[in-house]
């Protein structure tokens, strides 16, 4: 387990956060581009996903081009490529832009999939449940039910301002990674994983080793988008199983007794 912060501005280049050599397993940074910058990227050993979260890229690879584009990360869904190790990518920015890169190590040959936003699954999570305190937006991009020659998963949450996510708390044995920002620099929350308690910031960032509950929560006023990445096991695939912390299994009882405030007319 470990947290992190990468400051309100990130870096012009790469920004790393997870290495494959930490119990994450997976390479995770934002890469920050300049207007008509170019980078490339080709991993001999590792798979690769390339989100985008702000900006207008151009993103070739094996003779395909396409164009990925995103002014909001609350109000619209991401564009990804992800592709199998040892594909040559070219990113040409159209304008100021950022782009989240996922990697791990994967061997298996799979033909490369661009996933545009009317592809993203798009769920609404919590929804008519403990007065809505932990409904939020729940965006899958890949995992084991679309992706299983994959070894990650890939997706985001919006937590509407004041709002729980993770929630009830749960466990899985599979690693996680989360990075987080808000609509406002300013803005914060806190991250349960284990029996910590963090600060959560823009540009903060989460590893969640196995078996640690990970609930967390963003203030009122700030909303909160955060990426989920998580390393699949060998001959343990992440099947959106989870283990609920049975202490707060009470809560999934739809005639649960929760208490209310009683205000005088």
């Amino acid at each position: 387990m470990r947290f992190g912060r990468l400051g309100t501005e990130l870096k012009h280049g790469y920004n790393a956060m997870t290495t494959r050599e930490s119990d994450m397993m997976m390479d995770i940074g934002y890469q920050v581009m300049d207007k008509s910058e170019h980078v490339s990227f080709e991993d001999r050993f590792q798979e690769t996903a390339f989100v985008i979260l702000t900006g207008k890229v151009e993103i070739e690879w094996g003779g395909a081009t396409r164009v990925m584009e995103r002014h909001s990360l609350f109000d619209e869904n991401p564009t990804c490529l992800h592709v199998p190790c040892g594909t040559h990518v070219d990113i040409r920015a159209l304008a100021p832009s950022e782009v989240l890169v996922q990697k791990t190590m994967n061997d298996r040959a799979f033909e490369p999939v661009f996933y545009r936003p009317e592809d993203i699954q798009c769920d609404i999570f919590g929804h008519g449940l403990w007065s809505a305190s932990a409904e939020r937006t729940v965006r899958t991009i890949f995992d084991y039910d679309n992706a299983p020659y994959s070894n990650m998963v890939n997706g985001e949450v919006i937590n509407t301002p004041g709002r729980w996510s993770g929630y009830i708390p749960h466990h899985h044995p599979q690693p996680e990674v989360y990075t987080y920002k808000f609509d406002k620099p300013q803005g914060f929350g806190a991250a349960f994983i284990g029996d910590n308690a963090f600060k959560i910031t823009h540009n903060s960032w989460a590893e969640i080793s196995a078996d640690l509950m990970h609930p967390q929560v963003t203030a009122p006023g700030y909303a909160m988008w955060y990426s989920w990445m998580i390393r699949h096991l060998d001959g343990n695939p992440w099947k959106k199983t989870r283990t609920d912390l049975p202490e707060h299994t009470w809560l999934l009882d739809p005639k649960a007794k929760i208490w209310a405030p009683h205000y005088d007319d």
